[in-house]
């Protein structure tokens, strides 16, 4: 298992009592599930914290099991409130009441009506956090998905929320290297790629080259000697690289005109002797961009340990 992706257990006060990962985290709740002799079931319920923390990871499976979970999952992540929230709640359990005086510290005045339903709620929901009677806090899962929430900074910054999430499957997409608008397309649906990409290139999120596209010229592998070359075929011909080149180009190093390059080219191409190729503008990630995608690729990495680890729990009685 990726020695990234680790879960801490949680004492009462919602710390982190260690950094173990979460498939450890589980057997240890095993083995003292299966010690354990309690007087009664409500004593696993009322005083066991390895209990508690079980029945938290049951209902993060449920959660993860939801196909759109990702999309979800960013769509919360993308509000600056609950990321303040989200982090409050890393040192501590807080009422609402608590919370709507840690967001004041910070300039935000928000009833706790909107507290709990727009902010608490989503966290819930998703799994960062859980509620105990009337107080918060944020669950294991959270706690190792705080350590990523100075990136999400730019999420809620740059992107779009409640948004489908093109614009973070495509700079993911980005991350294995630059891709053409072409390529591109098969990723997100067809009438949203020229918008994301927009998007992204105001962001300063992905870059793409400021010139056009050009069309290079190359030489094919038929034998020259076969066929007969004017003086200035031969002058264009020999003038073309291994590597191609522009007509642009071209022209300058035969000091020809440009109308005079492409006109003998078309005689070249008749004679199959050379050969065009587009090459095509590509977008690929800036700094900032392959940043922002390689957190959201931490992201993945710690929902499947998540998936993969809390299927485990489901074996444990209690």
């Amino acid at each position: 298992m990726n020695q990234l992706v680790t879960l801490g257990y949680i004492s009462p006060q919602g710390r982190t009592q260690n950094n173990r990962d979460l498939s450890t985290t589980i057997k240890a709740l095993e083995a003292k599930c299966r010690d354990c002799s309690p007087i009664s079931p409500l004593q696993c319920i009322d005083r066991c914290q390895a209990y508690k923390l079980k029945n938290e990871l049951r209902m993060l499976r449920k959660a993860l099991a939801n196909p759109d979970y990702i999309k979800e999952l960013f769509n919360v992540l993308k509000n600056q409130t609950r990321l303040d929230i989200l982090q409050a709640m890393v040192k501590g359990r807080y009422t609402v009441g608590q919370l709507q005086q840690k967001l004041k510290e910070t300039g935000q005045s928000h009833s706790q009506s909107t507290i709990n339903d727009e902010y608490l709620c989503p966290l819930v929901e998703i799994g960062l956090a859980a509620q105990v009677r009337n107080e918060f806090y944020a669950t294991a899962f959270g706690l190792r998905l705080t350590e990523l929430l100075a990136y999400f900074q730019v999420l809620t910054d740059k992107l779009p929320a409640h948004s489908e999430c093109y614009e973070e499957t495509l700079l993911q997409a980005l991350l294995t290297g630059p891709k053409t608008f072409e390529e591109i397309e098969p990723l997100i649906l067809q009438k949203n790629v020229s918008r994301v990409l927009k998007r992204l290139c105001s962001a300063k999120l992905i870059s793409t080259p400021k010139k056009r596209e050009y069309i290079f010229f190359f030489r094919s592998k038929r034998n020259p000697c076969k066929e007969s070359f004017t003086e200035t075929e031969r002058k264009i011909y020999d003038a073309i690289g291994q590597g191609g080149i522009s007509a642009g180009k071209l022209a300058k190093e035969t000091d020809l005109s440009t109308r005079i390059t492409y006109k003998y080219l078309r005689g070249l191409k008749g004679k199959k002797l050379v050969f065009n190729r587009r090459t095509l503008k590509a977008y690929s990630l800036t700094s900032a961009g392959e940043k922002l995608a390689n957190s959201m690729q931490l992201v993945h990495q710690i929902v499947e340990d998540a998936w993969n680890s809390t299927e485990l729990v489901c074996r444990i009685p209690g």
